[in-house]
C-alpha cells in the first residue's frame, strides 16, 4: 500500500488472502512521472498471460505514454471528468476484445467469453502494476465511438474500457472535489457475493 495512505486506512479480511489483493486499489492522484519501456512491457506482458476460453486471447491493448505522439488523442477519448486527473498518469490503455472466434475451418463464430477473458487480462495488468510500484485505475468513462474511430478499432472488436497507470501522488494534487474521494474502498461481505448452490437475491 502507498505510504501516503497506509497510516490512515487499511483493508482487512478474515481469510488467508495474499496482501497484494488488499493493497491493489484505484487512485486518481498520479505524479506524472515517466514509465520505463521495460516496466510498461512487463505490465502488458502480465495481461498477455491471462487465461481465456480455448486460449483464444481475445484482448487487445492500445496504449500511449504521457507526452508521446498519441497522448492527446488517448486523453481526448476519456470523458472530461476522467481527463481532469488522468492527464497526470504515466500511461493510458484502451482495452478491446474480439467478439468472434475463428475456428480451424476459418469460419468466425460469436465468442461468448470475450469480455470475461479481457477482464482477466485487466486484472493481471493491475496486479503487475502494483508489483512494480505503480497503480492502475480502470474506467468506462470514455467515448467508445470516438475510441473506435480515432484508434481505428475494427467493428468485430468491442471497446471494453480504459485504464490509467502511474505512480501515486498526494491527493492534494487532485482537482478540488476529488481529493476527499481518494480513499481505499471496501467490498461487500463475501457472503453477499458467493453462494453454495442456487442464486440468492
Amino acid at each position: 500500500m502507498s505510504t501516503l495512505l497506509a497510516d490512515a486506512q487499511t483493508r482487512t479480511t478474515d481469510t488467508a488472502l495474499d496482501p497484494i489483493f488488499l493493497d491493489r486499489w484505484s487512485p486518481r492522484a498520479y505524479d506524472g512521472s515517466a514509465i520505463s519501456d521495460a516496466d510498461l512491457r512487463t505490465i502488458l506482458d502480465a495481461a498477455r498471460w491471462a487465461p481465456s476460453a480455448f486460449n483464444y486471447q481475445p484482448w487487445r491493448m492500445l496504449y500511449s505514454v504521457n507526452g508521446d505522439a498519441h497522448w492527446e488523442t488517448f486523453l481526448s477519448i476519456l470523458v472530461p471528468f476522467n481527463q481532469s486527473w488522468a492527464k497526470n498518469a504515466s500511461a493510458l490503455i484502451i482495452f478491446a476484445s474480439d467478439t468472434l472466434s475463428a475456428g480451424p475451418d476459418g469460419n468466425a463464430t460469436p465468442l461468448h467469453s470475450h469480455s470475461f477473458d479481457t477482464g482477466a487480462a485487466w486484472a493481471q495488468l493491475g496486479l503487475q502494476s502494483l508489483k512494480l510500484g505503480y497503480h492502475a485505475h480502470g474506467m468506462t468513462g470514455l467515448d467508445f465511438d470516438k475510441a473506435r474511430e480515432l484508434l481505428e478499432i475494427p467493428e468485430r472488436f468491442r471497446v471494453e474500457a480504459a485504464a490509467a497507470i502511474g505512480r501515486i501522488a498526494d491527493p492534494s494534487t487532485l482537482p478540488e472535489g476529488l481529493r476527499e474521494r481518494e480513499v481505499l474502498t471496501p467490498r461487500k461481505p463475501l457472503e453477499e457475493v458467493a453462494f453454495a448452490g442456487r442464486f440468492v437475491a
